[in-house]
């Protein structure tokens, strides 16, 4: 799942902590500028089942998590990159 508007502080332990408050996570990932190596304020997260990404999605979207209300949403694939 896509988790958006984290504030740029959070760590990946806060947020498997924030979604282990739902069911199992399987993987976190905080998504981080290359150069600068600070977060760009999302990420994602894996939850076991598909029914506990949908109740993670009902209950912690639009909830404040560290003076943010954070977006939670299904990721989409990455489209198709055409290599040149």
């Amino acid at each position: 799942m896509y988790v958006g508007n984290l504030d740029y502080g959070v760590t990946r332990d806060q947020l498997i902590k924030l979604f282990s408050q739902v069911g199992k996570v399987v993987d976190a990932t905080l998504i981080t500028d290359r150069q600068t190596g600070k977060s760009k304020g999302y990420g994602f997260v894996e939850m076991e089942t598909e029914q506990l990404a949908e109740k993670a999605k009902t209950e912690l979207g639009g909830k404040d998590f560290e003076g943010r209300k954070i977006i939670v949403n299904e990721a989409s694939p990455l489209p198709p990159q055409e290599i040149n």
